[in-house]
């Protein structure tokens, strides 16, 4: 599996057994090759502690601007190149050049910020609604990351309009994700079969992981030296 420092710090290297349940997925490369269907997720409701609770609301009501901030031009240069390669593959999905760099910015933003890999989120946003930010699915997921209403009661302010708006369904979706890794201690594959509400079954995970290490892979432009 492709690496990456992000990732690294992330995603905490997933048990052998896990990790390959995922890699068993590149066995079969047809799956990057084809369209995804939107496979709605359908997170279940599960008991928490008051602390995670708040924890989780605190991530979800913060509104400070989704404005990254650059420690050097070295970073601020990367950021770019992955932008504009981005934005070049989401061309299909989003022919919209303000409204994709937009989403993409925003993306960007709310992966980091839950400690995430930027690609991973876009794989899982592929596989959930395939870029479509009115989807709604047959378990009444709703938006690019398929987030289940029930949350905006468990750590929202009750409005479950708010997930087809872009930012509020990709940071429901990233912190969700992310409090998923955190209870399965950085077991992926389980992690995300929680997040489809499908845990321990393979087909989510595999396709996640076959449009993330397929139309998503990315590795940085090393900077030229001398």
């Amino acid at each position: 599996m492709h690496s990456s420092s992000l990732r690294d710090r992330s995603l905490p290297a997933a048990p052998d057994r896990s990790r390959r349940r995922l890699l068993a997925a590149l066995a079969a490369p047809a799956l990057t090759a084809l369209p995804l269907p939107a496979r709605g997720g359908a997170q279940i409701y599960e008991p928490m502690a008051d602390a995670v609770r708040a924890a989780l609301a605190a991530r979800i009501a913060d509104s400070a601007p989704p404005q990254r901030r650059f420690d050097d031009i070295a970073e601020r240069i990367a950021f770019i190149d992955w932008l504009n390669e981005m934005s070049g593959r989401l061309l299909r999905n989003k022919p919209d050049y303000r409204e994709r760099v937009e989403f993409l910015r925003t993306l960007d933003y709310e992966a980091i910020r839950a400690g995430l890999d930027r690609q991973l989120v876009l794989g899982l946003i592929q596989v959930e609604s395939n870029f479509r930010k009115y989807a709604v699915s047959v378990a009444g997921a709703r938006g690019y990351m398929q987030v289940m209403p029930f949350w905006t009661e468990v750590i929202g302010d009750g409005d479950p309009r708010k997930l087809f708006d872009m930012r509020a369904n990709l940071r429901y979706g990233c912190v969700i994700l992310r409090h998923y890794l955190d209870i399965e201690q950085g077991d992926l594959f389980l992690a995300l079969g929680r997040y489809n509400g499908s845990r321990g079954r393979e087909a989510y995970p595999n396709a996640v992981l076959a449009a993330w290490q397929g139309r998503w892979a990315y590795a940085p432009r090393r900077p030229a030296i001398g």
